[in-house]
C-alpha cells in the first residue's frame, strides 16, 4: 500500500524571537526560511529593518505598535500614533499583519497599564479605539490583528486578555482591516475548549498562534491535542496562517519538525 505523505493545508510561520536564539536574527531568519516556514517578529524597533528585509524571509506578522493602550484617551492616541509609524516598516518587510494587544507590554511581558477590573466605559473606549485602528488599516491597506493573552502565567492584569474579550471587541468593530490573532496557548490557560473557541472565532480570525501547555514549548510536548485541532480547523475551512510562538524544548529543528507534523494532514 502506498503511503501518501502528509502536507499542511495551512501556511506555517515561526516566531524568530524564540528559535535559534544562539544566532543573530539574520541567521535565524535564514534558517527558518530554509526549513520552509514564514517568519514573525516582535518589536520592530529592535531590528535592522533594512537588513532583515533583504534576508530572504517571508514575513507573516509583526508587532504593529510601539506604545499605547486601548481604553483611555491618551493611550489610544499613542497607540494610533505608533501604529501609524509601524505601517511603513510592514510595507518594507511586505508583512501582511500588524499585531496589537490590550495594552503595551514591558520587557517581561507585563502590562504597562494594569487593570483589575474592565468597566463598561473601558469597553466602549476600546471599541472606539479599534474603530480608529480599522480606519487606519483601511486607509493604508493593511490588516491589524488583536491578540488574546493569558493572565494566570505570562501577562497578569492585562486588560482585554481573554479570547472571549478579543472576539467580542473585533466582532463589535466588524471590519476587514481588524481581525483576531487567536493564540491557542494563551486560550488554553485562560479558557480551554479550544476547538469550539476556534469555531466561534472563525469569521474573525486573521491568524492563529500556537504553543503547548505547560511551558510554552512546541506542539507535542504538553496537554494540547494539536493534531485534533488541525483536523478540526481544516474541516471548518480554515486555510490561513498558523504561527508557532514557542520556546523549543530541546533541539530547535526538532521543535519545528514537531510543529509541522502537528499541522500536517
Amino acid at each position: 500500500m502506498t503511503t501518501v505523505p502528509k502536507t499542511s493545508p495551512f501556511t506555517l510561520a515561526v516566531c524568530a524571537e524564540m528559535v535559534f536564539r544562539s544566532q543573530p536574527v539574520l541567521e535565524r531568519l535564514k534558517r527558518i526560511t530554509a526549513l520552509g516556514f514564514q517568519a514573525e517578529i516582535w518589536d520592530w524597533t529592535k531590528h535592522d529593518i533594512g537588513a532583515i528585509a533583504k534576508s530572504g524571509a517571508t514575513f507573516s506578522s509583526m508587532t504593529g505598535y510601539i506604545t499605547g493602550t486601548l481604553a483611555d484617551d491618551a493611550g489610544a492616541d499613542e497607540l494610533l500614533r505608533t501604529a501609524r509609524q509601524s505601517i511603513p516598516i510592514a510595507r518594507e518587510l511586505n508583512c501582511p499583519r500588524l499585531n496589537l494587544h490590550g495594552t503595551g507590554l514591558d520587557g517581561q511581558g507585563l502590562p504597562i497599564v494594569k487593570s483589575e477590573v474592565i468597566t463598561g466605559a473601558m469597553w466602549l473606549k476600546a471599541v472606539d479605539t479599534l474603530k480608529r485602528i480599522a480606519d487606519l488599516g483601511e486607509e493604508e491597506g493593511v490588516t491589524f490583528v488583536l491578540e488574546n493573552l493569558n493572565e494566570a502565567v505570562d501577562h497578569p492584569k492585562t486588560p482585554f486578555a481573554k479570547a472571549a474579550d478579543t472576539i467580542a471587541l473585533v466582532a463589535a468593530v466588524n471590519r476587514p482591516s481588524l481581525k483576531l490573532n487567536l493564540d491557542l496557548y494563551h486560550a488554553q490557560i485562560g479558557e480551554g475548549n479550544l476547538i469550539e473557541l476556534c469555531r466561534t472565532a472563525l469569521p474573525h480570525i486573521g491568524e492563529i498562534q500556537v504553543a503547548d501547555v505547560p511551558g510554552r514549548k512546541e506542539p507535542g510536548t504538553g496537554e494540547i491535542n494539536y493534531p485534533a485541532i488541525a483536523r478540526a480547523l481544516a474541516e471548518m475551512g480554515y486555510r490561513g496562517t498558523i504561527g508557532m510562538e514557542a520556546w523549543p524544548s530541546g533541539d530547535d529543528e526538532l521543535a519545528l519538525s514537531r510543529f509541522r507534523n502537528a499541522f500536517s494532514l
